[in-house]
């Protein structure tokens, strides 16, 4: 269990000290989709939700997260943001929506899980949006897809 970096040598959960490592420029993006009806897509996009905008909630909700993520996750870090952002683009093929989210940092831990985080709460607030013409939306894909930075560099999904 040595290379568990989140246990100590009893096998319990610890958070990482990150005290003696070097303050660099760390940027992560993540990704992710959610499938629905056409109509329900069509929905999304005339804006004619009885709760509002979808695109534009679920933005606002991703970027509120990943500030917030050291409060959900357990053992991570509170970071100090210097950017985060979602992107949703329609795709007709699925039908459904696409997410891209990143979070950016000056600082001594990388900001993968706040890009995920980003990119999971967008989704869900998609979901929580658009039930009410489709329960059987699908969230699938919640992935990193690349950081830069850090002591191990940087790394781009293939």
């Amino acid at each position: 269990m040595s290379d568990l970096t989140h246990l100590d040598a009893e096998g319990r959960a610890r958070m990482v000290d990150v005290g003696g490592k070097a303050e660099t420029a760390r940027t992560a993006y993540a990704e992710g989709s959610i499938t629905m009806s056409a109509d329900a897509l069509d929905a999304i996009e005339r804006h004619a939700l009885s709760k509002g905008d979808a695109i534009a909630a679920a933005r606002i909700a991703g970027i509120m997260a990943a500030k917030r993520t050291a409060e959900l996750i357990p053992l991570c870090h509170p970071i100090a943001l210097t950017d985060a952002g979602v992107d949703l683009e329609v795709d007709r093929s699925l039908p459904g929506l696409h997410v891209t989210a990143w979070a950016s940092t000056l600082g001594r831990t990388g900001v993968q899980m706040e890009a995920l985080t980003a990119v999971s709460v967008a989704l869900l607030t998609i979901y929580d949006m658009a039930k009410a013409l489709d329960r059987g939306m699908q969230i699938s894909g919640v992935r990193l897809s690349e950081k830069r930075g850090g002591k191990s560099g940087d790394w781009k999904r293939e």
